[in-house]
């Protein structure tokens, strides 16, 4: 019973976004923030290869518009409009992710800053701050991707968004026709966005193996 109340606690603070008191709740039902660090780059990782797919969706979406060869036009608006949501959506995912895994950092390696000020030891000091050095490294760099990635889900969001825009005001395949222009700068935006995430997936891959091997 007891258990299961810190456990409903954990999970009240984690949505309410009260980090200490979440972290610290964890900690006694010995789930350590090393762990829950290694969770939270893991579901980063997977929302990332998600809004890959999602995105890649939505450019084939963007082209089966522009070769529109008739049909109800209203109605391939309403599927790309669609597409967008679920894009939107996808995007905002990605973001809420990063920012959870950069809050259980920042939590983990302030305490083990604090910790190795502790040690009575000059040897066992020096080597938990190399560990610590490496760790933090490690964790730049990954961040540093993510954050990269993080940084394309506009530009490619932005000619979407112009373009169910354009569509829902004009909805003649004259207009239509004009969409192909903005096809080469919704490409680049996309594939940009894409080499991006599929970079930030394997960084955060790479951390989560180092997290096993050490």
């Amino acid at each position: 019973m007891k258990k299961r109340m810190m456990l409903g606690l954990a999970l009240l603070c984690g949505v309410c976004g009260c980090s200490t008191i979440y972290y610290g709740t964890m900690e006694k039902l010995g789930v350590h923030k090393r762990d829950i660090m290694q969770d939270r780059v893991k579901e980063a990782r997977d929302a990332q290869g998600e809004a890959k797919q999602q995105f890649l969706t939505a450019m084939e979406q963007f082209k089966s518009v522009v070769n529109f060869k008739g049909g109800d036009l209203e109605d391939e608006y309403n599927k790309l409009n669609a597409t967008l949501k679920r894009s939107e959506a996808r995007a905002t995912e990605v973001r809420n992710r990063i920012r959870s895994v950069e809050d259980v950092s920042d939590a983990l390696f302030r305490e083990w800053r604090d910790e190795i000020k502790q040690y009575s030891s000059d040897a066992l000091r020096r080597s938990s701050q190399r560990k610590f050095d490496l760790a933090t490294d490690k964790y730049r760099d990954l961040i540093g991707a993510m954050k990269k990635a993080e940084a394309k889900l506009e530009p490619a969001l932005a000619p979407l968004r112009d373009q169910v825009l354009f569509m829902k005001h004009n909805l003649n395949a004259k207009a239509i026709a004009g969409l192909s222009e903005e096809l080469v700068n919704v490409q680049t935006n996309v594939d940009s966005l894409v080499r991006d995430l599929d970079a930030s997936v394997a960084q955060a891959d790479k951390f989560i193996a180092s997290l096993k091997e050490e």
